[in-house]
């Protein structure tokens, strides 16, 4: 059942990218379900902010469908930036406390317009450029390229715990970097 989910999922993006507006149509309403389901589990406190991160994690998709690699899992790619969003909304919250999130766990449960893609990409780029090398292989392994924190480790040669520590340094260092733009 999941792996005929994705492979629709899959198939319904690669036809959207290739300019297929109603299969791309029909890969974000499939998709919304998806993302809603996550959120409302991890929100329960707070229903009335599951469709802004929702939508949110909907444009970032749109704006980096480019990134997205055929050969992966389209609901990793996607939980990956939900993940992201998730994390951004309790830090914009302040929010703490391991029981609205479990970030090592979420990829078990599912197998801005103000840029366009292009400018999107240019900016990550050169904002993962400013990084220290191992904070930026750590965040694009795990955080762009989808690999669990276990895979980037065998693949670095560095610890499952260095590697989320990197990740956490990595980020709380561009969010800086980020806020001095806004």
């Amino acid at each position: 059942m999941l792996q005929e989910r994705e492979s629709a999922m899959r198939a319904l993006l690669i036809d959207g990218c290739a300019g297929n507006q109603i299969a791309y149509a029909k890969f974000l309403t499939e998709l919304s379900a998806l993302l809603r389901g996550f959120y409302r589990k991890r929100l329960m406190s707070m229903p009335d902010e599951v469709e802004d991160l929702v939508q949110e994690v909907l444009i970032a998709i749109h704006n980096q469908r480019h990134t997205y690699d055929a050969a992966q899992p389209v609901t990793a790619w996607a939980h990956a930036i939900a993940r992201f969003k998730l994390v951004d909304f309790f830090r914009r919250r302040q929010v703490r406390g391991g029981d609205h999130l479990d970030i090592d766990d979420v990829e078990e449960e599912l197998a801005s317009e103000d840029h366009n893609a292009a400018d999107a990409k240019r900016d990550v780029t050169t904002l993962l450029a400013d990084l220290p090398p191992k904070q930026r292989e750590a965040i694009e392994l795990v955080k762009i390229e989808g690999l669990s924190i276990t895979e980037a480790a065998a693949k670095t040669g560095q610890s499952e715990s260095l590697i989320k520590v990197n990740i956490h340094r990595g980020l709380k260092a561009l969010a800086v970097r980020m806020r001095e733009f806004a």
